[in-house]
């Protein structure tokens, strides 16, 4: 009974303090600094008192989200200063990436033997990623050309960052010396290449989580053809680290509150809110578009397979809070693992489809970065055709393999592809200042695909346990 009345007294008072936060904004009633910053921290205390009740790492992770804006506005250099625990708590998660991919892969091959399998879950897994990227970034290529959010935008007196500049690399110096035309190829080559580690330490410190799924599976393969007596120690020694690894991230995600409230703390300490101002527009049609692409293209998937909607956000409302607030997949990649496994898919299909899908599978980016090239055009003035606008963005769907893992890397692909395209990228350093804003909503847009893709191939392999979801809802009533 305590606990409804304090959700119903923190559903009022958020509620109020929208209203005035929407009468400010709006300039109906002008209110004192001192005021709006009362209300914040009353509105802190109450939701700190409501997860207090709630017992609830979901609860206390959104909590911390809210309570990272108002020390952001607040206290600005405070907010600043938090960075590194946002850091620290990307670091710890990281720990877990390779140790887990590596265990959970090799388990879900060699401890079942069948290699038939691991070949049936790749072209399907194939085929899915690349439909739900396909219509990502036409969604993206629709929204900008619906709403021109580039046109008439003076970029020139907008502040401008310094763009980052990425090393030339030594297949871009071998490009230089290549005709146009095998230019196709040898990206395409160079791109199989890095699929294989040099050295699958390096890989794990590096972080290159499609060279450590490709040797997990060549090990897997290779423990699946060794006779019984001398596969099972090797088995057995990655059943019991991926079940270690999965009550590490348990553990570590205790700390995720703390993260993610330091990460928010530092985005709007850094970037205010005078920025949205100037460039509103783009960063509504970002968030438009992805909310299309939820409701347009993956809720009808959802339901076409007939897997219990509400029941699937309550599963993964933790890894893409995570997700959104350090803007890194790879924060959420072990949380987003666990959840799914206790959705009802088999493990050896989830550490198979999330992080293969980190490389392939990049909805939000596919969709950010055809929206982001085209709004560079129009800002510039510069007409395309909707051929050329195809041709730029299954470059950008080409390139931009792999980045999910790196916070903002989708800016160096970006700035790379309107270099080749010949677009100025002047207009890149201005919209600079709300990547971060952008890359939250891309990034969650990323982990909710690549959760929904584990389940779609779970239900097309015949292997999801539909009982799981209701048995979850039960144990957590008890």
């Amino acid at each position: 009974m305590l606990k409804t009345k304090i959700g119903l007294i923190t559903l009022i008072t958020v509620t109020l303090a929208c209203i005035i936060a929407v009468l400010y904004e709006f300039d109906v009633v002008g209110f004192s600094h001192e005021f709006l910053m009362a209300v914040r921290w009353i509105v802190a205390t109450v939701l700190v008192v409501n997860a207090l009740f709630k017992k609830n790492l979901t609860t206390w992770i959104l909590t911390c989200m809210i309570m990272g804006i108002f020390v952001g506005l607040d206290f600005p250099n405070l907010a600043i200063s938090l960075q590194p625990l946002s850091k620290g708590f990307i670091k710890l998660v990281k720990t877990i990436v390779g140790p887990i991919l590596f265990s959970t892969l090799v388990y879900g091959i060699a401890g079942h033997s069948d290699l038939k399998q691991v070949g049936r879950m790749a072209w399907k897994s194939m085929l899915y990623f690349f439909c739900a990227t396909t219509c990502a970034i036409f969604i993206g290529l629709g929204a900008i050309n619906l709403t021109r959010a580039g046109v008439g935008v003076d970029v020139a007196h907008m502040p401008h960052e310094e763009l980052p500049v990425a090393k030339e690399s030594m297949d871009e110096h071998i490009l230089k010396t290549l005709p146009d035309h095998v230019h196709p190829v040898y990206k395409f080559t160079s791109f199989i290449r890095d699929l294989f580690p040099e050295n699958i330490v390096k890989s794990v410190a590096d972080n290159q989580v499609l060279q450590i799924v490709v040797f997990s599976i060549l090990f897997g393969i290779g423990l699946a053809m060794v006779d019984e007596k001398k596969r099972k120690p090797l088995v057995d020694f990655t059943e019991s680290m991926s079940e270690t690894m999965f009550k590490f991230t348990n553990m570590i995600m205790y700390f995720a509150p703390i993260g993610v409230g330091a990460a928010m703390a530092y985005t709007v300490g850094h970037l205010g809110v005078d920025i949205l101002k100037n460039l509103f527009m783009l960063l509504a049609t970002l968030y438009f578009a992805l909310v299309c692409f939820l409701c347009l293209v993956l809720l009808p998937v959802a339901l076409y397979l007939k897997i219990p909607v509400k029941r699937f956000i309550n599963a993964i409302k933790e890894p893409v809070s995570i997700a959104f607030a350090t803007t890194s997949s790879d924060a959420a990649l072990p949380k987003a693992m666990s959840a799914m496994e206790k959705f009802g898919v088999p493990r050896k299909i989830v550490s198979f489809v999330i992080p293969t899908g980190y490389s392939f599978n990049l909805d939000g980016t596919s969709l950010y970065l055809s929206l982001a090239a085209i709004f560079v055009a129009q800002a510039a003035g510069i007409h395309l055709s909707f051929g050329h606008q195809l041709m730029i963005a299954f470059t950008l769907m080409i390139t931009s393999k792999g980045v999910a893992a790196v916070p903002r890397a989708s800016l160096i692909i970006l700035i790379a592809t309107a270099d080749q395209f010949g677009l100025p990228t002047f207009v890149i350093a201005a919209i600079l200042g709300i990547d971060e804003l952008m890359d939250m909503a891309r990034t969650s847009v990323n982990v909710i695909g690549n959760c929904l893709a584990t389940v779609v191939v779970a239900k097309w392999e015949g292997e999801f346990d539909e009982e799981a979801p209701y048995r979850e809802d039960t144990e957590e009533a008890i």
